[in-house]
């Protein structure tokens, strides 16, 4: 009796349990919810999460990370400053360049070259037999003639009326034609009106007027470092080029297509085939050397004629139109300690009066003659300076103009004597 009431108790408590249960979860699921409800499901699911941990390491999330910023196209470095002395002195140079170009000019050496043109003939023709065109024993003549660029070179105004002067190596040819071009692009025929004989120099004229000479400089005054500019028709078709270096030598002699050329400037700046006859200026743009040579096989060893040695050429031209040269007329060796032995000759210095092959070692109604040297003279001095290899006979005349009188001190038979000529023209 009393356990069928304590059944029927734990029941009743059952269900009232499970309606409280029952309408607090309708709150929050629907029916179906409630039909597939499993009260042990929460437990399970932290059970099995944390076997998942333990088990498997589960990646820990990452902390957000700011993103970069994005790099700036701008270069952000920093310039080094220029001291007022490098400004002021590129302000030099380009200063220099802008007065100077017009002046520099490209000379352009062109001729008249034959035409040839190539034909067949036919060896069987006698024979009666045709070859197809194109066949046969090939042929060449000359179908007229083409004027032709052959070269070309530098050079710069040192008159308004159209005086130019030159490498004498660039116009060489005297059956070539002769062009100068000028910064602006003009293009005024030329014509040689002299050539030097012992210095590679050589002036032109142009039918111009108005033009801008540079101005001359002392070559005299250089020294080792000091700064230079060369410009030039560089390689035949970079017109006006313009490099810059320093005085890298000075009294250099050096040998050009078998032409010796003595007390020359030695620089670093670039001279290239084409810069011949261009001007080496100073920093305050005078010409002080004519480009005339590059050592092959090097880099930056360019060589210029002294502009003091030009001036005298230059003046002349200047008052006569031409160039005049001063000469002598003997033929003779430089005596040196074994020239002096292999001709037992009684000193071993001097210019000993020597033929040469067939020609008379003192030419015919030559100034020589007229002043009574003759074969086996030794000429000691001119002037009182002493004739040695490193100053020739030659170099002295050449200081001197047709008509100055020289004193030449002379030994004839171990006997000192004097005579004075007058130097001839050639």
């Amino acid at each position: 009796m009393h356990t069928i009431k304590t059944k029927h108790i734990c029941v009743a408590a059952g269900i009232f349990i499970f309606a409280i249960v029952a309408t607090q979860s309708a709150l929050a699921f629907s029916f179906s919810d409630l039909l597939h409800w499993n009260p042990l499901a929460p437990l399970v699911q932290k059970i099995q999460q944390f076997e998942q941990r333990i088990l498997h390491r589960a990646p820990v999330a990452p902390s957000p990370v700011a993103p970069s910023p994005m790099p700036s196209m701008e270069n952000q470095a920093s310039p080094l400053p220029i001291l007022k002395s490098v400004s002021d002195y590129e302000e030099q140079v380009i200063n220099v360049v802008q007065s100077s170009a017009p002046s520099v000019v490209s000379i352009i050496v062109s001729k008249d070259l034959p035409v040839v043109e190539e034909y067949f003939i036919n060896p069987f023709q006698d024979f009666g037999f045709d070859v197809p065109p194109g066949f046969g024993i090939p042929q060449y003549r000359q179908k007229g003639t083409q004027k032709q660029e052959i070269g070309g070179g530098s050079g710069f105004v040192i008159s308004q009326n159209g005086l130019i002067v030159t490498n004498k190596h660039v116009v060489v040819d005297t059956g070539a034609d002769y062009t100068v071009l000028f910064n602006n692009g003009t293009k005024v025929p030329a014509k040689v009106i002299g050539r030097g004989q012992s210095l590679d120099v050589a002036v032109l004229k142009v039918n111009a007027d108005n033009l801008k000479p540079l101005p001359l400089g002392d070559s005299d005054a250089l020294k080792l470092g000091q700064s230079v500019i060369a410009i030039g028709n560089a390689l035949g078709e970079f017109q006006n080029t313009v490099s810059v270096g320093v005085v890298s030598g000075l009294s250099r002699t050096v040998t050009v297509e078998n032409e010796v050329l003595k007390n020359i400037i030695q620089t670093d700046a670039a001279i290239n085939a084409g810069n011949s006859g261009g001007p080496l200026l100073d920093l305050r743009g005078r010409v002080i050397g004519i480009n005339t040579a590059m050592a092959r096989g090097a880099q930056s060893i360019g060589f210029a004629i002294p502009i003091n040695q030009l001036k005298k050429v230059i003046q002349q031209v200047l008052a006569n139109g031409k160039i005049t040269t001063a000469y002598l007329g003997v033929q003779y060796r430089l005596i040196t300690s074994t020239i002096q032995k292999q001709n037992a000759l009684p000193v071993d210095y001097g210019a000993w009066i020597a033929s040469s092959g067939n020609s008379p070692a003192v030419v015919a109604s030559s100034p020589a003659q007229k002043a009574g040297l003759v074969d086996g003279d030794i000429i000691l001095s001119l002037d009182g300076k002493k004739i040695t290899q490193d100053s020739p006979l030659s170099d002295m005349i050449q200081q001197h103009n047709p008509g100055d009188t020289v004193t030449l001190e002379v030994m004839r038979q171990g006997k000192i004597m004097e005579f004075k000529a007058v130097l001839g023209e050639r």
